[in-house]
Parts: C-alpha cells; sequence; structure tokens
C-alpha cells in the first residue's frame, strides 16, 4: 500500500496508545490478558447516532452541505501557520467474550507548519509523546523510559507519512493535521449528510456524517469564522460489537506562542534507544532490540 492509499483510508489508528500499550504492559496485569484486543485501534468513523426528529439519512451521494463545511475545515486548518489544541480520547476495545471496554486518555498537540510537530499522550495505558523538527521522527515512551527515531526530513505530512510506511501507524487524529486534510477525509466516501447543529463542551457546530465502504464517520465543525473540529468519532462497521474511537477537542489557540525547543528531543538520562518497532497482525507495536 503506498502513502496516498493509506492517507485516502481515512483512519485514526492512533500511534501514541498501541505503542504506549507495548511500553506499559509491565505496569498493567490487566492488559496483558489474552483476551483483550484492539481492534478499536483500526477503525473508521462513525454514524453511531440518534437521529430522533432529525434530517433524515441520505441513501447514497454526496450533500453539498456537508461536503463545503468539510472543505471550509480543511482549508482553515491547513492555513494555520501555527496551532495548539487538547483532546480527549475515547478507545473501545472487544475481549474475546464479547465485552465492549473503553479507555480513555489526555492528548495535547502542538504544531507549526511546515515541519515541526509535538504530541503528548496521557492515560492509564499512555504516557508517550511524538517530537518532529523538521529532520527527526522521534517515539519516547515515557513510561519505561524508551524512545524510536526515524530519519524524515520534510514536512508534518512526511512525518505522518513516515510512520504509515516504516511503522505502519497513524498519530492521532492525524487525519485532521495534514497541510489538506480534504483529500484523506473525502477520499472513499461514499455519501454523507449535513445533520444540521448539535452542541459539543457549549460550543454550536456542524454535524457531518459520511460512509466509507468498510467504515463511517462523523465529524462536529465549530460554526462560524474559525471552522475547527470539535469532535470526531470513529467506528468500524464490520467488526463484531462495532468498536468506536472517539476524540473531542477542546482549548484550540490558532494564535499560540511555541517555545522553540518543543520540537526537540532530548535524551533523558538512562534512556534505552529503540532499534526495531514492528506492528504484529492485532495492530499492536512489537518491540525487537533495545541498545
Amino acid at each position: 500500500m503506498n502513502v496516498k492509499e493509506m492517507r485516502s483510508t481515512g483512519l485514526l489508528r492512533a500511534v501514541v496508545l498501541r505503542l504506549a500499550m507495548v511500553l506499559t504492559c509491565a505496569k498493567n496485569d490487566f492488559l496483558k490478558k489474552p483476551a483483550i484486543r484492539l481492534t478499536a485501534l483500526v477503525a473508521g468513523l462513525t454514524l453511531g447516532f440518534c437521529l430522533g426528529a432529525g434530517p433524515a439519512m441520505s441513501a447514497g451521494g454526496m450533500d453539498p452541505a456537508a461536503d463545503k463545511i468539510l472543505k471550509s475545515m480543511s482549508t482553515y486548518l491547513g492555513g494555520l501557520p501555527a496551532f495548539t489544541v487538547s483532546a480527549d480520547v475515547d478507545s473501545e476495545v472487544i475481549d474475546l467474550s464479547g465485552q465492549k471496554l473503553q479507555f480513555s486518555s489526555s492528548v495535547a498537540i502542538a504544531a507549526k507548519r511546515p515541519g515541526n510537530l509535538y504530541v503528548s499522550r496521557q492515560g492509564a495505558i499512555a504516557d508517550m509523546e511524538i517530537i518532529f523538527n523538521g529532520k527527526t521522527l522521534t517515539l519516547n515512551g515515557k513510561g519505561l523510559n524508551v524512545y524510536k527515531q526515524i530519519g524524515s526530513p520534510g514536512t508534518i505530512d512526511d512525518a505522518f507519512d513516515t510512520m504509515q510506511v516504516e511503522i505502519g501507524l497513524d498519530a492521532p487524529g492525524s487525519d485532521l493535521l495534514y497541510a489538506d486534510p480534504y483529500i484523506g477525509l473525502s477520499s472513499g466516501v461514499v455519501s454523507s449528510t449535513y445533520l444540521g447543529t448539535d452542541f459539543v463542551n457549549g460550543v454550536e457546530c456542524h454535524n457531518l456524517a459520511f460512509r466509507q465502504e468498510k467504515t463511517d464517520w462523523q465529524l462536529w465543525v465549530q460554526v462560524g469564522d474559525a471552522p475547527v473540529p470539535m469532535k470526531y468519532i470513529i467506528t468500524t462497521k464490520w467488526v463484531t460489537g462495532a468498536p468506536q474511537y472517539s476524540v473531542r477537542f477542546r482549548d484550540w489557540n490558532t494564535k499560540p506562542q511555541i517555545e522553540a525547543n518543543r520540537f526537540e528531543f532530548s535524551v533523558p538520562e538512562g534512556a534505552r534507544k529503540l532499534e526495531t518497532i514492528d506492528v504484529n497482525e492485532m495492530g499492536e507495536l512489537m518491540i525487537k532490540g533495545v541498545q
């Protein structure tokens, strides 16, 4: 699968959560249980909503209103020289008995285009960072004091593509962080619907629903002159239990003052450098060697 095909899937497989599952497994006996499988980490977006008396879902085809708002959001995000945002992430997993479980974590993102990115994620099973300075991509597992670095000169887009091609992973929310999010988000969409406005964290948002062959997805975009995403939900349609992956964004700052060293990685004292990171058939990161 080439980079373009990987981007067009519109998935949020969450590199931070999956790496943290490996890096912190020694601290979390529950996660060692073989019954846990992280099917939610390769989820697409969902139409898991209740329409009530609202507008009816289109049987097929593209809704011009939904497409217009998606383009507007993409143009706005891609045109931001820099931004910071926080998010709350919920990842559902299905164990082999069929029980659906949910894990939550918090994410902080700082970006300065074209080539600087910082992502941190913290939760019961996540404590790590992604750092990119335009030259080197670093995955820093803070919990076990280990890290992996990959040479990746270029833009934030190039860093995401490096993660996808060399490791097989996406950063949380990466679909929305490309210079042109519309390309990846719209590719493969077979139908869309504009569902009116809702409120997310007290903010009025356009409610958009999209369908793809294997996944459905739903996106809430702030109403007004700053059309930032406020909520983003993912569901696999054909996996038993239809696990969801959801992100709620908050505290958008589109004119941030970011410290220059935010995008530089200093090796912590005693940290071990990972030689190899692979993804197994379950979508979990595997550590093959440490130096």
